[in-house]
């Protein structure tokens, strides 16, 4: 996957749908069971500005703002996809079952 990230003869666009397919879906697993707290969703948000970063070959040095790689590669922010996923999973908790018991 090092490969595919870091290769600049890849475009953009392709590195932009592993991110969202691969990175993002390693770093948000079993994320709407985690504790929701202001540290989760700092810590969710700098490991994915890192891989953005790292992904488009700019360095702080370069002084380009973080939502101007976000735009470039078309990715939202994993804050608001984690609290998407929790909304959903929220959404299957409150459902009401047929059995006594949770599935």
């Amino acid at each position: 996957m090092t490969r595919v990230l870091c290769d600049k003869n890849i475009p953009d666009r392709f590195k932009s749908k592993v991110h969202r397919a691969v990175v993002r879906s390693v770093a948000l697993y079993g994320a709407e069971r985690w504790p929701s707290t202001k540290e989760v969703e700092r810590r969710l948000s700098v490991m994915e500005t890192k891989m953005l970063r790292w992904t488009a070959d700019v360095t702080r040095a370069d002084r380009i703002r973080n939502e101007k790689i976000r735009e470039r590669f078309g990715v939202a922010s994993i804050v608001d996809k984690l609290r998407e996923t929790r909304f959903i999973w929220y959404g299957h908790v409150l459902r009401p079952t047929k059995t006594p018991y949770a599935k």
